[in-house]
């Protein structure tokens, strides 16, 4: 079991920044590859960043590839978000999630926060 809290959201000018963190409870953190996840007004929730157990390898959606960087810091238990270049299109409520397996993914996440939002003015 593993409970996932997100912070760093708020309210940003376009062509600003802001760095959303997750804090994880559990001793197995390590075990599980993490991704951040966003969802819109009216739109389905979508995959934004996703990072395999040891940091090693990352992946991103294309609208963020370049403006966004997932870190994880295994002995702290938490991962992180630095969202560089907003747009108002970066909206969201943004998720951090925990998946079923060490290794990178887009899909099988199991554990999810509770959310923190982002808006982008423009």
């Amino acid at each position: 079991q593993v409970q996932l809290v997100e912070s760093g959201g708020g309210l940003v000018q376009a062509g600003g920044s802001l760095r959303l963190s997750c804090a994880a409870s559990g001793r197995t953190f390590d075990t599980y590859a993490m991704g951040w996840f966003r969802q819109a007004p009216g739109k389905e929730r979508e995959f934004v960043a996703g990072i395999n157990w040891s940091g090693g390898t990352t992946d991103y959606e294309d609208s963020v590839k370049g403006r966004f960087t997932i870190s994880r810091d295994n002995a702290k238990n938490k991962v992180d978000l630095l969202m560089n270049s907003l747009k108002p299109d970066d909206t969201a409520v943004y998720y951090c999630a925990a998946r079923l397996s060490s290794r990178l993914g887009r899909d099988d996440y199991k554990y999810w926060g509770q959310g923190t939002q982002v808006t982008v003015s423009s």
